[in-house]
């Protein structure tokens, strides 16, 4: 580690073997804290902050590192959750009014998991209400920006927490993606997220599920190295029983430009067909599937799935016509609208998608795309309405990821090595399901090769 490298600035790798060498996390957390104090009112990113707690965190972490006993890799890191994740005695809003108040008393199993782990929870990161939006605004604490341009949106629904990590406030963040919410953000501001199997990381009692089974709990980090720390401590039975998982001898990688006829924003298109090429002189050995179509019927399901999700849970709120937003209740309004037979349909259509894409994977081990179709755009609109030149919807931007969800598949979104001072872009990466550790562990190795973490540079 340099010298001149801020305490704030270190990954949880760095921090560890510091921490084994002397370092004191007290020191780590008061630095991160006195960032935090620094940055977070130009970011608006983390929105419950637990000075006391995490301090008193990062003192039992010290005493365990001095006397040669730390909980876990990730003993003494400081980390942020989430604000649709639980954490006892803060507060989980949801980005939602009719949150505004509740405050847990208990964790939820994965934040149980990092604080038996040592982990220094610092406080809870934005997001757009109910997390179902693509970027992260609401009407409690307002909107969160981009590091590497405050007009500019992080996307979300994790948006306060990549906005965290990509600007220092901690290394590590423990979110949710439900349709790309991890995948997304990152991409945005030049982060590594990872989107587990479904069942991968347990997650226990929580928010009502609204996306069926389609969302799941995931880090973002810096560095791969923390991703997999992370999963070491928050990944459940089918996590560990890969432990000694093989990889392939020869990877086969399958590389779709787009989806359909879905538009792709030049500089994205741009920068991941360089990213392909200099793969290709590395030696891997990957096809590009000119016309991808396999996906294309999740266009129709995912209506369904959500805005049905939305209309479920407002019935369980009769006060909740004055504490959402428009586009809250314009998704109800929607999802009411839909017949248990729709809904049904929407289900076998899912299992259709899944053999097809069964099939795929019998053939390839990876399927690369680009990890979003749009760069980030101003931070207060709800999407961007053009990309390339074509009007887009809601979810234009959003065409590449949630496949995953909607199957269960491991993805991860990757920072492409781009010119500096340009904005981040970002490359998926899917496997088939459970092939989380081979995932990584091709991500592992390509990282410097074909991608590389950047800071903003407000922040270097």
């Amino acid at each position: 580690m340099a010298a001149s490298c801020p305490l704030w600035a270190l990954s949880a790798s760095e921090l560890a073997a510091a921490y084994a060498d002397a370092l004191s996390p007290r020191a780590v957390c008061e630095a991160t804290l006195a960032h935090v104090a620094e940055v977070n009112p130009q970011l608006n990113a983390i929105v419950t902050l637990d000075e006391a707690g995490a301090l008193a965190a990062a003192d039992a972490s010290a005493r365990r590192w001095r006397e040669g006993r730390p909980a876990s890799p990730l003993d003494g890191m400081p980390v942020t959750i989430k604000d649709n994740i639980l954490v006892a005695g803060l507060r989980a809003t949801w980005g939602s009014k009719l949150y505004r108040d509740y405050v847990p008393d208990e964790d939820e199993l994965p934040v149980r998991r990092l604080r038996e782990a040592g982990a220094v929870i610092l406080g809870k990161t934005n997001v757009p209400e109910f997390t179902v939006h693509g970027y992260t605004d609401n009407a409690l604490v307002g909107t969160t920006r981009n590091p590497w341009n405050p007009l500019l949106t992080p996307g979300g629904s994790s948006g306060g927490a990549v906005a965290a990590v990509a600007s220092g406030m901690g290394p590590l963040a423990l979110c949710t993606d439900g349709g790309g919410s991890i995948r997304r953000p990152a991409a945005h501001t030049g982060l590594i997220g990872f989107k587990p199997s479904r069942d991968m990381v347990p997650r226990g009692k929580g928010f009502p599920a609204i996306l069926h089974d389609f969302e799941v709990v995931g880090p973002i980090a810096r560095c791969v190295d923390d991703i997999i720390r992370s999963m070491d401590v928050v990944g459940g039975p089918k996590w560990r029983a890969t432990a000694d998982e093989p990889g392939p001898p020869r990877l086969r990688i399958a590389y779709a430009p787009s989806f359909g006829d879905a538009p792709v924003d030049p500089v994205i298109r741009d920068v991941i067909e360089r990213t392909i090429a200099q793969a290709r002189t590395l030696g891997l050995d990957i096809e590009t599937l000119s016309s991808f179509t396999l996906a294309d019927p999740l266009a129709e399901i995912w209506p369904v799935i959500s805005q049905t999700g939305v209309a479920w849970l407002l019935n369980q709120h009769r006060d909740w016509k004055d504490k959402v937003a428009p586009a809250i209740a314009e998704m109800a309004a929607a999802g009411s609208k839909y017949s248990a037979r729709d809904y049904l349909g929407a289900l076998d259509g899912i299992a259709a998608l899944q053999r097809s894409f069964e099939a795929l994977f019998t053939q390839y081990d990876f399927l690369l795309t680009p990890a979003a179709a749009a760069m980030p755009w101003p931070a207060g609109e709800p999407h961007p309405s053009m990309i390339d030149g074509r009007p887009v919807g809601p979810r234009g931007h959003a065409v590449f990821t949630p496949i995953a969800n909607a199957l269960g598949l491991p993805a991860v979104s990757l920072p492409c090595i781009v010119v500096d001072g340009a904005l981040p872009v970002g490359l998926q990466a899917i496997a088939a399901r459970d092939r989380d550790r081979t995932l990584l562990s091709f991500a592992r190795e390509q990282q410097g090769r074909l991608f590389a973490h950047r800071w903003p540079e407000a922040f270097r």
